[in-house]
């Protein structure tokens, strides 16, 4: 028995792990292949039966990691988004939610047939779009500009709002006279909003007291951090059920944009922890259909799926919108960026397993089939088609090619301008007044800041940006900028030039977890490479073909050609490294550094060398 307990969690955690790497090695939406997963386990083969493994902890489980989740989504919110786009994100969680809420509704109350009631209740739950589905697809389109601020706040709020009301919705059904249900629901709306204010509120202050103090050790920082949200959510619940999603979310918006302690570790931690989170949930919550609820989909589930992609999302949209000054293309991006994520399909769970047992309703068993489908058919339909419609808008780029060049003295200016001259986007940082400035006459786009301040990372636009490659003399500020990026970037994208100690002396040499990938070559060092601008050196753009290949280049350059990028067929940029050599074939684009030859001496100055010894 012990084995085949511990055979079910292994799956658990080793599908949904594969499900998100095969997701990130094939560019496809990661939660779309986890429900496949668990269908497969569950009720396609019968392999996995998450309530014998989990039992009675089952949905505490899921509630909990809800509950992380979402601590973990509002630490992603930054009160500067709402400078722009505060009206909109506004509109879109109250007059928004109305209109999704009546819409939807409306929609299962004559096209999934549901009772009134039930229907009510399932409208409620779509509220919800999900931040689970909408962060991790927003990371994969790069949305730039305002709209995927909007989209952000508008998934992670809404997951409280629309669970809160779900409940309301759920505690009315089993209450039964109108002037009930009405005090019931003022009641809990106060309960709900004191509740957040008070442990969401207390647990933040306590938490970032404790860390200004430095009362907590480093080692415990996360541990105590999970066990302050897990509390405070269970301490809101007990008074009023379900408010502790809303309580955790403000605890998370509270310590993001507090300025006295630095949350960096507590903020790495958590979307680890909620990468592994979510992607156990979808498994196990799709393994528990059962095969005989599939059949219960059919061209009406088809026909409301259509309904809340092609009318309720965008009278929604449309009417959330109105006078805010968004442009058409914003209009459509928002209009067409709706799917329901874990929340709804834990939600749903829960309340139709309380309904089945405590009333008479016999559809509400029918609301998870249909929820997961819903799930199932947003995921599809907005993950594999978001990309290109925000290419098209250009409102995306999912796989942005710029490059942030930390320096802009000369020769990388130089650099830069070879790159911008390729099409390829670039970005220059430097404190220097005087660098920037002659970059900005030069035609490149040039920041006055520190690469590593505040003011930087807050207010600068990377949506076009992929990369970046730290190029100053100051190997540590190169160092520790790769280091800051490698969340921006992921850190196979983060370049420094080699370190001037580098292979020579390991006491001084910056180690390998603190540095990002090494450009070009071991030895260009920032000193070997002005010297060799300083001697005429020279950048080379060559398109390389059948007849001009690669071994032709270096047959005719030699050991005077340093290769530095490389450009495909389709645009896409590659950077030479210390550790990973590219393979340049005919119709890429190749870009080097040709050292000046070597100055040939005059015969009458051989005669006088070889006289004088």
């Amino acid at each position: 028995m012990t084995e085949h307990l511990l055979t079910g969690l292994v799956s658990i955690f080793g599908l949904g792990i594969a499900a998100q790497w095969l997701a990130w090695r094939f560019h496809f939406p990661s939660i779309l292949l986890l429900l496949v997963f668990g269908f497969i386990a569950g009720p396609v083969t019968g392999f996995l039966h998450p309530d014998e493994v989990l039992g009675d902890i089952l949905f505490p489980f899921v509630s909990l990691s809800v509950a992380l989740i979402l601590f973990e989504g509002g630490l992603s919110l930054k009160l500067r988004e709402l400078r722009d786009a505060g009206h909109v994100i506004r509109n879109l969680v109250s007059l928004g939610t109305l209109v999704t809420w009546s819409l939807a509704t409306a929609g299962a109350y004559f096209l999934l047939g549901f009772e009134l009631p039930l229907a009510t209740l399932f409208g409620a739950v779509l509220i919800v779009t999900g931040p689970t589905v909408i962060v991790p697809l927003l990371r994969q389109i790069r949305a730039s500009g305002r709209t995927g601020s909007i989209v952000k706040w508008e998934g992670i709020v809404n997951d409280p709002i629309g669970a809160i009301i779900a409940v309301f919705v759920f505690e009315a059904i089993l209450i039964s006279g109108f002037q009930a249900t009405t005090t019931h629901l003022v009641l809990g709306i106060f309960l709900t909003l004191a509740d957040g204010l008070v442990f969401g509120g207390l647990a933040a202050v306590l938490l970032i007291f404790l860390l200004k103090q430095h009362w907590i050790p480093d080692y415990l920082q996360n541990a105590v951090t999970i066990a302050m949200v897990i509390t405070a959510f269970a301490l809101s619940n007990l008074v009023q059920a379900e408010s502790g999603l809303f309580t955790v979310t403000l605890m998370g918006v509270i310590v993001a944009n507090q300025k006295w302690v630095s949350i960096k570790p507590i903020v790495e931690f958590k979307e680890q922890l909620g990468t592994m989170l979510l992607a156990s949930l979808f498994i196990i919550l799709a393994a528990r259909l059962r095969p005989e609820q599939l059949t219960e989909i059919g061209w009406h589930s088809a026909a409301y799926l259509a309904a809340l992609i092609l009318v309720v999302r965008p009278v929604a949209v449309w009417v959330s919108t109105l006078g805010t000054g968004l442009t058409w293309q914003e209009k459509l991006f928002l209009a067409w960026m709706a799917p329901r994520g874990i929340v709804a399909a834990a939600v749903t769970a829960i309340f139709a397993l309380e309904l089945a047992e405590q009333s008479n309703y016999a559809q509400a068993e029918e609301m998870v089939p249909q929820m997961f489908f819903i799930i199932v058919g947003t995921v599809a339909i907005y993950g594999l088609s978001a990309a290109p419609l925000g290419r098209w808008l250009n409102l995306a780029r999912p796989n942005p090619q710029g490059v942030l060049i930390v320096g802009a003295h000369a020769w990388a200016r130089k650099i830069a301008a070879v790159l911008h001259n390729q099409d390829i986007e670039v970005m220059l940082v430097d404190t220097n007044r005087a660098n920037v400035r002659a970059a900005r006459l030069e035609g490149l786009a040039a920041v006055y800041a520190s690469v590593l301040s505040e003011y930087f990372d807050e207010e600068i636009d990377f949506g076009s940006l992929g990369r970046l490659a730290a190029m100053t003399a100051n190997d540590e500020v190169n160092s520790l900028a790769a280091l800051a990026f490698a969340e921006h970037f992921d850190r196979s994208e983060v370049y420094q030039l080699p370190p001037k100690e580098a292979g020579t002396n390991h006491k001084e040499t910056v180690s390998l977890p603190l540095r990002g990938r090494l450009l070009f070559g071991s030895t260009l060092t920032y000193a070997e490479l002005s010297q060799r601008f300083e001697a005429g050196a020279t950048l080379k753009v060559t398109r390389l073909s059948q007849e001009f290949n690669y071994s032709a280049f270096q047959e005719r350059y030699g050991n005077r050609a340093i290769p530095l990028f490389l450009i495909d067929k389709g645009g896409k940029l590659s950077i030479f490294t210390v550790s990973h050599k590219l393979n340049p074939q005919p119709g890429h684009t190749l870009i080097s550094l040709i050292t000046a030859p070597a100055e040939q001496p005059h015969p009458a100055q051989e005669e006088l060398a070889q006289a004088l010894t």
